[in-house]
């Protein structure tokens, strides 16, 4: 049955992929009869043509040409509008061609292949005036978009989900988090506020967030009404260039909800993830928290992760109760323990752009590195297994998880020396690197390396961190581990901990410390001689910084779906029209934001889709409903668009440049221009085909 679905769910979007191409080509056509131009062809895709119909020939399995040919004598392209009509024969040919990559309308007189194909006939296009081929033109994108908001208020009517305009993270740095108030007092956006509106114009999804932030000049303010809790608050932030996508960003990412991540990709590294963090009695991927409790007994109904933030922020580290239901009747329920929240230790020279810009840990301490799963097919199976700790990589010893990550990339492809201890056995092991995505290599293990929270171990101690200042201005401090002298891979104790849970041990040692006023923290080292006694000394910055720690969830936000929000007109047409306009605009502006993330490099050709992509990604949107359906081809209306209206050669913006230049200097373009445009056009649509068709290959195979 679940094969039967997908089939249905494919001749579904491919029926809908069609409506599209068929809804743009319509406008060039109706708009030619309108402007009185000929039109030979209207054609559903490229190449060879698989079925066609024309008036006074009929239905066939092939071009209708052959059977003009046999009528009158000569192909219907050179046929006069008279001889047409004597042999009563149509103008225009209707096909079904093999590939669905578009589709077009042949004009007489105009030939996007080649540009020398005019006419002298008074129907072709190049003899209608320039404000009638302007209107032909132009009228596919036009109802590209009336499709699209046609789709999106039915869908609308329906009602959709969309992320929900709830901050879930910030990124250290951003205008986010160096926000004040409407007078100048420090006030950052918060995990967990709604953002309401911003500048006056309501937000009523997170897209609406990114647009406005995208949308804003940098070093613009821009003024945010935010709901915290039941209190509403006025905050101004400085919109900045973010360095990663190169286009202006508040940094906050959406919030999650409380349902977990569901991927037959990735499900079986979740599952061991979820055992790692949890237990043996861990929730499965899917699964949903439904409450949450000092007791079993005791729960109370939950609706985002900030719940269970919260939750674990007030518990004082003591356990609490958790209530899980799977998606299909399952429930588990037991007790958990909320986890240390751990320091962000920023590097000075980070930015966005680094790898790993900060570690976790206390102090300028933070745990080694430790594989925590080797991902099926990777190279390193049977090489590498889930529990190695990382005692030397690439003669790097004991490196943070920054000097991993980095040193995997900057060695590249090939084998590389890595030490592991093993069930307290030293081993000298030979790793594989790995190149992945043709276009944009990414150099990676196929591992995923975790901190070795249940290891007395540190990393090489960080020197320095950059922190935030009384404003949110970051500046540069030095840690408590740099004067003790503490050396990488160097194995600690805590005056009376059990060494059960020695990193959870340091942590209360080090927050007690810092809480009580203490000037220094001792710890007992032994890293290759005999164990010392070392004091990390605490000044007042460090003690307020270690002090506001708390605790957080044992689960991390980003294992949960986001958090998503139901838009609905409620019936109301006039409403749903509204909200079909301005998810129309919205996604136009996102459709240019990501070519020019595509141009500036930020966004990779590997993360393209092409039509098998889409079809597939569809037939996923499919299964969640009509109105998803409805909203999906929506906006694949609004790309189509979009992206035909481009200053590119034989797409339509390329045409309408051509004619805006005919107007300003009273003669088109020449033929051979016009040629080499055409060619370079199809060279960079063929090679857009190939590579993203290689995509999306590479996507279904994976």
């Amino acid at each position: 049955m679940e094969f039967l679905s997908t089939i249905w769910n494919v001749l579904l979007v491919l029926l809908g992929f069609g409506l599209l191409i068929l809804v743009h080509e319509a406008g060039h056509f109706f708009a030619a009869k309108w402007a009185n131009i000929r039109t030979d062809a209207f054609a559903i895709g490229f190449g060879p043509v698989l079925c066609s119909f024309r008036k006074g020939v009929g239905f066939r399995m092939r071009s209708c040409d052959s059977d003009v040919m046999k009528v009158a004598g000569a192909p219907p392209r050179a046929l006069a509008d008279e001889q047409l009509a004597h042999y009563g024969i149509g103008e225009t040919e209707y096909s079904l061609r093999v590939f669905p990559l578009g589709g077009f309308v042949r004009m007489l007189g105009q030939d996007d292949v080649d540009p020398g194909a005019i006419s002298s006939d008074p129907r072709a296009f190049n003899r209608a005036s320039i404000a009638r081929r302007m209107v032909v033109i132009s009228a596919g994108v036009f109802m590209n978009l009336v499709l699209a908001a046609t789709l999106f208020v039915i869908a609308f009517t329906m009602g959709v989900q969309f992320e929900a305009p709830v901050v879930g993270s910030i990124r250290p740095g951003s205008p986010a988090a160096s926000a004040v108030s409407p007078d100048g007092a420090f006030m950052p956006l918060e995990v967990g506020d709604s953002i309401v509106a911003i500048d006056g114009r309501a937000s009523p999804t997170f897209a609406d967030v990114q647009v406005a932030a995208a949308m804003s000049v940098p070093g613009e303010v821009i003024h945010m009404q935010v709901l915290r809790g039941d209190v509403e608050l006025q905050i101004n932030a400085t919109i900045q260039i973010d360095e990663v996508v190169g286009l202006p960003s508040l940094g906050v990412g959406p919030a999650a909800s409380v349902t977990l991540i569901d991927s037959p990709q990735l499900n079986t590294q979740l599952e061991r993830l979820l055992e790692r963090l949890v237990g043996s009695d861990a929730p499965k991927p899917g699964w949903t928290l439904a409450g949450l409790g000092p007791r079993v007994d005791d729960l109370r109904d939950v609706s985002s992760w900030n719940a269970l933030d919260e939750t674990a922020r007030t518990t004082a580290g003591q356990p609490f109760a958790w209530r899980w239901s799977g998606p299909n009747g399952q429930s588990l329920s037991g007790m958990v323990e909320a986890q240390p929240q751990w320091q962000n230790l920023r590097y000075p020279d980070a930015t966005s752009r680094t790898v790993v810009g900060w570690e976790e840990g206390i102090a300028g301490l933070s745990p080694m590195v430790e594989i925590t799963t080797v991902v099926d097919g990777s190279p390193n199976e049977g090489i590498l297994e889930a529990g190695d700790l990382v005692l030397q990589f690439n003669g790097i010893a004991a490196p943070t998880m920054r000097r991993f990550r980095e040193a995997v990339t900057d060695h590249g492809i090939g084998t590389v020396p890595i030490v592991v201890e093993r069930s307290g056995k030293r081993l000298e092991l030979t790793a594989q690197i790995v190149a992945e995505s043709t276009f944009s290599p990414v150099f990676k293990m196929q591992v995923l390396p975790g901190y070795a929270w249940s290891v007395a171990r540190v990393a090489q101690p960080m020197r320095s961190v950059a922190m935030p200042g009384a404003a949110g201005t970051p500046s540069v401090v030095d840690t408590p581990a740099a004067s003790a002298g503490i050396g990488a891979g160097a194995t600690f104790t805590v005056p009376g901990d059990d060494g059960m849970a020695p990193w959870r041990a340091l942590w209360e040692h080090v927050h007690h410390a810092a809480v009580t006023g203490a000037d220094e923290v001792l710890l007992h080292v032994q890293d290759g001689g005999a164990a010392r006694e070392v004091r990390l000394p605490l000044n007042s910055v460090w003690r307020t910084e270690l002090a506001d720690l708390g605790w957080q969830p044992p689960l991390p936000v980003f294992l949960f779906t986001p958090l998503e929000v139901i838009r609905s007109s409620n019936g109301n047409p006039i409403e749903a029209v509204k909200m079909g306009l301005h998810e129309t605009w919205n996604f136009v502006v996102l459709t240019y934001v990501t070519i020019d993330r595509l141009f500036r490099g930020t966004v990779g050709v590997e993360q393209l889709h092409g039509p098998v992509g889409i079809v597939h990604l569809g037939t996923r949107i499919a299964d969640r409903g009509l109105a998803y359906m409805l909203f999906f081809l929506a906006l694949i209306s609004v790309n189509l668009a979009v992206l035909n209206f481009l200053p590119l050669p034989i797409v339509d913006g390329g045409l309408m440049l051509y004619l805006i230049y005919e107007k300003f200097k009273g003669r088109p373009p020449s033929i051979a221009f016009q040629n080499a445009a055409a060619l370079f056009g199809l060279m960079l649509i063929g090679t857009l085909f190939v590579v993203t068709f290689y995509n999306d290959m590479l996507r279904l195979i994976s």
